[in-house]
């Protein structure tokens, strides 16, 4: 990780997010916007989201790729629950696929100069 004050909260709180998109992705479907494809952009945004943030908090190279790689095998792996656990919701390939645009977008933000926002903002003292 990062030299993030409160390392341990920020991987708990990157962890909940996962969670939360676990528990979301396998829960009854919301009612949604009548958008075309507007689940898929749904997807891609928030997969580029955690993504996002996984920048903020892993160091780049292999900590951020491992952690994107976790993020797409996640949403691959959600898409197979949803196809195998739930009567509601159904397996989609184009899902998956928007999800791994999504953390591909979200990882282009570490060329930006807003990777380090979260580490600027709360550097441990220690390392200053």
């Amino acid at each position: 990780m990062k030299p993030l004050r409160w390392p341990r909260l920020w991987a708990a709180a990157w962890a909940g997010l996962l969670l939360l998109v676990v528990v979301l992705s396998l829960a009854p479907p919301p009612p949604s916007p009548d958008v075309p494809q507007g689940d898929k952009w749904q997807h891609l945004l928030v997969y580029a989201g955690l993504a996002a943030v996984a920048v903020q908090l892993f160091r780049p190279g292999r900590p951020l790729m491992v952690a994107a790689a976790v993020v797409v095998a996640l949403g691959a792996g959600l898409e197979l629950a949803q196809g195998m656990l739930t009567d509601d919701r159904m397996m989609d390939a184009r899902d998956a696929l928007a999800n791994t645009v999504g953390v591909a977008l979200g990882l282009l933000t570490s060329r930006t100069r807003a990777r380090d926002l979260l580490l600027r903002a709360l550097r441990d003292p220690a390392t200053r």
